[in-house]
């Protein structure tokens, strides 16, 4: 997303890459993903002659700027795996060594802090026999993108941070940004490494631990006699010290970036010997948030054997064909293990999930489909479409109208007194009157 802003703006991009298959469709302009709105940038791009791709890392030798945003997954133990970031210092340091003009190399990767200063900086002046603020540039700038609206948060970024050792190549490195943003230029932090690499894990891992919170709360409403989750939310989000953002309770957060940089946290703080007990918890709170949707469809159903269950949603967030960490997954897997005759839909993800479930599930063409005959539907992401089902349609086509909102996207006066049994996260039982 963000080289095809850069060549958006006018800036030629040379993207390097060692997938052969994603750099083939990106040739063609074809998204190697799904976001909003990338097709159309990418073809505007490519038809342009601005932004091009390959496998050939020496070309990066007559860039500029080079960024470095691939992929820091995480291993068993919940470390990263910088594999990737030193396989790229060494390509970059080699591009470099023979080049006579300065080259900014700038870490977008999420990295845990000291990889800039311990790993990549020491790597690429190995490899290009040049010294770090003489031969070439180094910053750390990490970036806050989020999916489904990726493209716009890096046309306005509410940020950018800067970190570097080096004032020179922090000087040049936000000239570029002011040149790219002009009038909205946003603010701009400039720091060190360490800190530049610290302060993304501490922005993921206290988004994740504001959504724990809320659905511990949910959970507690749901114990709690004419409670009700989203009224507690929105009461508590008007305190400015707060804000609403992020307290939309639910089945738990998924997705690419904060499992594993919240996971990678917690494993870097052994490392300086803390233990994050806060964060572990954090992660606790939401592996066991998913099976909030299990017990309720259990609780309604009874055994589930047999049972046909209507998904409703698959990416681990709308505007996303993205099912890392989704919900969606360890929830389809214990209904199968369960013996649940399993139909999933979703607007974007259809794809993806048939290369995780192939035939074990079967794959509707359209949200109605997936209710047809069912015995329970859960809604597990919250894509528009899912909200104008009606009542009546729900009534007319399943099986038994039980709805398990896992996204709290229906009213439930409406939807319950139409005839359908709805369970939604964080509502409370209605108290009797004595």
């Amino acid at each position: 997303m963000t080289a095809v802003c850069f060549a958006r703006k006018g800036h030629e991009v040379v993207g390097i890459d060692t997938d052969l298959d994603a750099l083939g469709k990106i040739q063609k302009a074809e998204p190697p993903f799904f976001e909003p709105r990338l097709k159309e940038y990418l073809v505007e791009a490519v038809t342009e002659g601005i932004f091009a791709v390959t496998d050939d890392a020496s070309a990066n030798a007559r860039s500029e700027l080079t960024f470095m945003a691939v992929g820091t997954p995480v291993c068993e133990d919940g470390s990263i795996d910088l594999t990737h970031i030193r396989n790229t210092a060494e390509a970059i340091g080699r591009s470099i060594r023979d080049t006579t003009h300065y080259q900014l190399t700038v870490v977008k990767s999420t990295v845990t802090p000291g990889t800039a200063r311990t790993v990549v900086r020491p790597l690429i002046e190995r490899e290009s026999g040049k010294t770090a603020g003489m031969g070439f540039g180094l910053c750390s700038n990490p970036e806050f993108l989020r999916e489904g609206n990726a493209l716009h948060d890096a046309e306005f970024p509410d940020r950018i941070v800067i970190g570097s050792e080096d004032a020179v190549a922090a000087k040049k490195l936000e000239s570029f940004y002011e040149e790219l943003h002009g009038e909205h230029m946003p603010p701009v932090v400039r720091t060190t490494h360490e800190n530049a690499e610290l302060l993304k894990y501490a922005n993921n891992a206290f988004l994740a631990t504001k959504i724990s919170f809320i659905n511990t709360i949910a959970n507690i409403a749901e114990r709690t006699p004419n409670a009700d989750i989203q009224t507690i939310a929105r009461g508590i989000g008007l305190d400015e010290r707060i804000g609403p953002e992020f307290l939309k309770a639910g089945l738990g957060w998924g997705g690419p970036c904060l499992p594993k940089d919240v996971k990678a946290l917690v494993e870097f703080s052994k490392t300086v010997n803390y233990n994050p007990e806060l964060i572990k918890s954090v992660i606790t709170t939401n592996e066991e948030q998913n099976g909030r949707a299990l017990q309720a469809a259990r609780k309604v159903l009874g055994s589930l054997k047999g049972k046909r269950i209507g998904i409703l949603g698959l990416a681990f967030k709308p505007g996303t064909d993205d099912m890392r960490e989704a919900a969606s997954v360890p929830l389809i897997q214990e209904l199968i293990r369960e013996g649940a005759s399993v139909a999933a839909y979703d607007p974007a993800a259809l794809d993806n999930a048939r290369k995780i479930f192939r035939n074990d599930i079967s794959y509707s063409r359209d949200s109605l489909e997936c209710i047809d005959g069912a015995d329970c539907c859960i809604i597990v992401t919250d894509w528009d479409e899912f909200k104008a089902i009606a009542p009546k349609d729900f009534i007319e086509r399943m099986r038994c109208p039980v709805v398990i909102d896992g996204r709290r996207i229906y009213d439930v006066d409406r939807y319950s007194k139409a005839g359908i049994r709805l369970s939604a996260i964080g509502l409370g039982p209605v108290a009797r009157s004595p």
